[in-house]
């Protein structure tokens, strides 16, 4: 029996008070137009991340979405538009938590900019629509949750308003962005054309009815899941939607390209788990287009990984090198999807999304020493890095492990979250050859990352410094968040067992 009984609508509280906190900083803002009170701006966005994570980790621990009987069970509001469950909190909560490692980070990141009261409201702005986007089940909700997502991210790649390559990049990226929305809006067109209701569980239930004038717009409704994934493509920089991110990434401020690189793609993810779970069930949605859609995500996971990947290998700008590493990364999430189609797709899923988990930590702690090496005024290609750690040991440890993790090189969490990955994906592949296709995909692909990867640990620890450097400044908050993720990543190694049950849990929460 719960101890204290609260309203329905609090279920969304992990979104609202990222909510929240984005209205103070408005607040405060138009109060002192000219504040550059940093702690007073960066502490507003950390306690209300903080908040909102630890309001997502109590509703997990209390069994908010979970089935059974001292659980609350799924949560529907607003007539089913909203859908909170362990799927949706999950996600919430490495969205949280990123959120907080940046807004952290930007402290010091941001110590001479003009813009910082605006700088966090998006901040918090877009990891409102993030969060909000995990708990969204109907497409008009989703696309609304879409948007509040990408327009503050357009804002923040070009915030640096004197430096030409961010206002480029955020140029270019709000461009592909307008053209991936449209081509969203349209594909929930035909799916609503076709099916007469945008709630995903309505449209299943429209596709399982084995209504005859479904069957007639099959190549309506066929369309419009191709043009949905086509917007969830461009959301998780996947190809032939990746063009955006390394442009982005490289012309945006370091945190943020943590930001959209970790947390945006999160939510893109969730996003396309929930739609595709729910929304189309595999064997009713085959029967009225006679295409299995699996099929799309086993492309699109392969050619993503290896385009990516093979990317990487060929940068010499440290932050390009990483951009393209996450289009690479995003090509193992999506094994996720790809694999719904076998027995055991759902511990496929949950595998996919323990690496997101662990992602969120490595490749934000990534982005983020790139910022500390650009507030040192470090260069961006590898020479540039040369010997760093002559000087910065501790931070160039840290960097050690993320590149390692990344790699997945055991004993780290990386390591263990793409064997996870691999193993699910090989059980489930049993009597499918393209599954097995992919998994051999999945080694090669992390078979060359290692290269670039332990490139930069090359240059960081072995090669000696191409020039002489002054002095490296201490910026405490850059290097709390860096540190911060680095504990993380090695933190998740004991945890591993128990948050892997619960990434699986949430996948058969919504694949079954």
């Amino acid at each position: 029996m719960a101890v204290l009984q609260l309203p329905e609508w609090t279920a969304l509280a992990p979104a609202l008070i990222l909510a929240g906190t984005a209205l103070i900083l408005f607040l405060i803002d138009s109060i002192d137009p000219h504040s550059t009170n940093r702690t007073l701006l960066a502490g507003t966005a950390v306690v209300g991340s903080l908040s909102s994570l630890a309001v997502a980790v109590w509703y997990t621990a209390a069994g908010v979405g979970a089935t059974g009987i001292d659980n609350y069970g799924v949560i529907d509001l607003l007539g089913g538009q909203f859908v909170v469950d362990q799927l949706a909190l999950y996600f919430m909560i490495i969205i949280a938590v990123v959120t907080a490692l940046v807004a952290v980070a930007s402290y010091d990141y941001l110590r001479d900019h003009t813009y910082q009261a605006e700088y966090y409201s998006l901040v918090m702005l877009a990891a409102t629509g993030m969060s909000t986007m995990a708990a969204s089940n109907s497409l008009v909700t989703i696309f609304i949750a879409l948007e509040l997502t990408s327009l503050p991210s357009y804002a923040l790649v070009a915030i640096l308003k004197d430096n030409r390559g961010s206002v480029e990049a955020g140029l270019k990226y709000f461009l592909i962005g307008a053209v991936s929305s449209a081509i969203f809006v349209y594909g929930v067109s035909l799916v609503y054309g076709a099916t007469g209701s945008l709630q995903l569980t309505n449209i299943a239930a429209v596709l399982e009815s084995g209504d005859g004038a479904v069957a007639e717009m099959d190549g309506l409704l066929g369309l419009g899941i191709l043009m949905l994934i086509g917007g969830i493509a461009f959301k998780t920089a996947s190809v032939p939607f990746h063009f955006w991110a390394p442009e982005a990434y490289e012309g945006a401020p370091a945190p943020i390209a943590a930001f959209l690189s970790s947390a945006s793609k999160a939510a893109g993810f969730v996003l396309a788990f929930r739609v595709f779970t729910t929304a189309f069930p595999l064997e009713a949605t085959t029967a009225v287009i006679g295409v299995d859609w699996t099929l799309a995500f086993v492309i699109l996971a392969i050619v993503t990984m290896t385009v990516g990947n093979f990317a990487a290998a060929t940068q010499e700008n440290v932050k390009r090198m990483l951009a393209y590493s996450s289009i690479g990364h995003a090509g193992y999430v999506l094994i996720g999807l790809a694999g719904l189609s076998a027995d055991g797709g759902e511990l496929v899923m949950g595998a996919a999304m323990m690496h997101l988990l662990v992602y969120g930590f490595m490749n934000t702690g990534a982005f983020l020493f790139v910022g500390l090496a650009e507030y040192w005024g470090v260069g961006r290609t590898f020479e540039d890095y040369n010997g760093l750690s002559t000087q910065a040991p501790f931070a160039c440890g840290a960097m050690a492990i993320f590149m390692f993790s990344l790699a997945g090189v055991p004993p780290f969490s990386g390591f263990w979250s793409k064997y996870l990955l691999y193993t699910e994906l090989i059980n489930a592949a049993a009597d499918n050859t393209l599954l097995l296709v992919l998994a051999a995909a999945l080694v090669i692909n992390s078979a060359l990352s290692l290269y670039y990867y332990s490139r930069l640990v090359k240059a960081l620890w072995i090669e000696e410094p191409i020039l002489d450097r002054d002095s490296l400044a201490q910026p405490t908050a850059l290097y709390a968040a860096i540190v911060a993720a680095a504990v993380m990543t090695v933190v998740l190694l004991p945890a591993f067992g128990p948050i892997a049950d619960a990434a699986t849990e949430a996948a058969a929460a919504v694949v079954t």
